[in-house]
């Protein structure tokens, strides 16, 4: 007796089979991960799980905006003014101790002053020119104080006394003294305030 033959093309159910045709990961979303222990499918995109701003493959931490500029109108003006007060003094004492103008050290109280100015205020265009005038006065108390300096040596005053008592008469007394270089100090300092001001805010 003849035993049943099975239909032919009968589908053969394989081994272990996957859903999806023998694609274990076509029931998943790209992205997603699978099983537990393994990793999701890569979709390409090496940023595509990482937040923005947070460190990563290539140390993708966010750049740091840029310092503001300083613009500072009252503080350059302070420091200027300090600077020629100090500038003052130091161009008083040479001209005191050598009882000559010197061109150099009124180009001196200049740069002091501009630099000054522009390193603490920062890139107001007002500043270079106030470290200007702020150099004509350094140039002109230097000035008088030098003078003050040289009377003390030829009066019973200290320069004190002659500077702030006698205030008027050092100031005719400097009038007497001074001649074409001693205004042309004057523009060069304010120059070189002016120029270096503007330079150090470079």
């Amino acid at each position: 007796m003849s035993q049943p033959v099975p239909p032919p093309n009968q589908p053969q159910q394989p081994y272990d089979a996957q859903p999806g045709g023998g694609n274990p990961f076509a029931a998943q979303q790209p992205g997603q991960p699978g099983q537990p222990g393994q990793p999701g499918v890569p979709t390409g995109n090496p940023f595509a799980g990482q937040q923005p701003g947070q460190p990563g493959q290539f140390g993708g931490v966010p750049f740091a905006p840029a310092a503001p500029a300083r613009n500072n109108v009252a503080l350059g003006l302070l420091a200027a003014f300090v600077a020629a007060l100090v500038a003052a003094g130091i161009y008083g004492g040479i001209i005191g101790a050598t009882k000559h103008e010197i061109g150099y050290a009124a180009v001196g109280v200049g740069f002091l002053v501009g630099l000054a100015a522009g390193k603490v205020g920062g890139r107001n265009p007002v500043l270079p020119v106030l470290s200007a005038v702020l150099a004509l006065v350094g140039v002109y108390g230097g000035q008088l104080l030098g003078e003050a300096i040289i009377i003390s040596k030829q009066a019973p005053l200290t320069v004190s006394e002659i500077f702030f008592d006698n205030f008027s008469a050092l100031n005719e007394a400097w009038k007497a003294d001074s001649d074409l270089l001693t205004f042309l100090f004057f523009a060069i300092a304010a120059f070189a305030a002016f120029s270096s001001a503007k330079k150090a805010t470079g």
